[in-house]
């Protein structure tokens, strides 16, 4: 068996930016469904964070990263949609993309069209599928309707507002400064709200006549989630994917019938694609966006592999916009 000592990010306790250390570590070959991939660049999310201060917890020792993209340079038996010399990309579990190279399931990574670059590649996966299962399979959501989006400057956000211009529904965006603001509407969002300085509930209901909207797509979580529900027509949908402010506390389920009967879920990504031809067929999907125009990726940040903290430190000051990535 062929080894190779590779640069991996890996905690061995649960904390602040500084427990993340880069350490050596052999890569072997892969076995039945898996492949061997070379990292170009690894991309940054707020799951990342999750699960390095433990909030998701992890067993340790771990390494993190939940998306890259590269060459793909062994696969294992089984493995028939990816072969040696491969452009791929992915967004998948278990966590370990943080590194120049690993061994992996095959079933969630993805071949990368030619017209797609790497960093480009490694920065969409994770937020553009997001944006896909939002859009396309959390509940049905038609040209006209209205869409609630918190964040909407951030890498998830400015595929969703351009999303939503491609398809001819309304965005409404909420972000905390007046570039953020500036940055989503450049992007396809109709309205846009500087949650700082305006109540968001109250910009809502003036901009939709008091109706409220169909949808709310909230990643936040705890600080937004009652005035997000406070926003929604009756029978609308919540949807609460992330927590960038906290956990959601407890909720009284009366409450969804006293607001009009509105629903609620909390979706994740990693349901979504667990089934392989699933995954591939929504990253077609994604994929189709990006290739036509409709959708540009945003990479606005970028750092090497060793200042893996200061990312860190970036993405939970709200520092930055659109995607971050990782340069391998």
């Amino acid at each position: 068996m062929s080894q190779t000592s590779v640069k991996t990010v890996i905690i061995e306790e649960f904390g602040g930016p500084e427990v993340m250390k880069l350490a050596e570590r052999e890569v072997g070959e892969p076995g039945p469904g898996e492949i061997r991939i070379r990292h170009k660049a690894c991309g940054l999310n707020f799951i990342d964070v999750y699960q390095r201060t433990g909030l998701y917890p992890l067993q340790l020792p771990t390494p993190l990263g939940m998306e890259a993209a590269g060459v793909v340079e062994a696969v294992g038996e089984g493995v028939t949609h990816l072969k040696p010399g491969d452009r791929a990309a992915y967004a998948s579990m278990p966590p370990g993309s943080y590194c120049e190279a690993r061994v992996m399931p095959a079933a969630q990574v993805c071949p990368l069209p030619d017209g797609i670059s790497f960093e480009e590649g490694a920065a969409m996966m994770l937020k553009g599928l997001t944006v896909q299962y939002l859009f396309r399979r959390t509940t049905p959501i038609a040209k006209g309707d209205t869409v609630l989006f918190h964040a909407a400057a951030g890498g998830v956000g400015l595929i969703a507002c351009q999303w939503a211009r491609s398809e001819g529904i309304t965005l409404i965006g909420t972000a905390g400064t007046d570039e953020k603001c500036a940055l989503a509407k450049e992007n396809g969002a109709t309205h846009v709200i500087n949650y700082r300085t305006e109540n968001f509930e109250e910009k809502v209901k003036e901009i939709t006549g008091g109706a409220g909207v169909d949808v709310v797509m909230d990643s936040i979580g705890k600080d937004t989630f009652e005035g997000s529900t406070n926003c929604l027509k009756p029978f609308g949908m919540m949807i609460t994917f992330g927590n960038a402010s906290g956990k959601v506390p407890p909720v009284d389920v009366g409450m969804l019938a006293a607001k009009g009967s509105i629903k609620l879920t909390r979706p994740t990504l990693f349901t979504h694609i667990a089934d392989h031809a699933t995954c591939q067929q929504m990253a077609q999907d994604l994929f189709e966006k990006v290739t036509s125009g409709a959708v540009k990726i945003h990479i606005d940040q970028r750092f090497p592999l060793d200042r893996v903290a200061d990312a860190h430190r970036a993405l939970e000051a709200r520092q930055t916009t659109g995607a971050t990535i990782l340069e391998v």
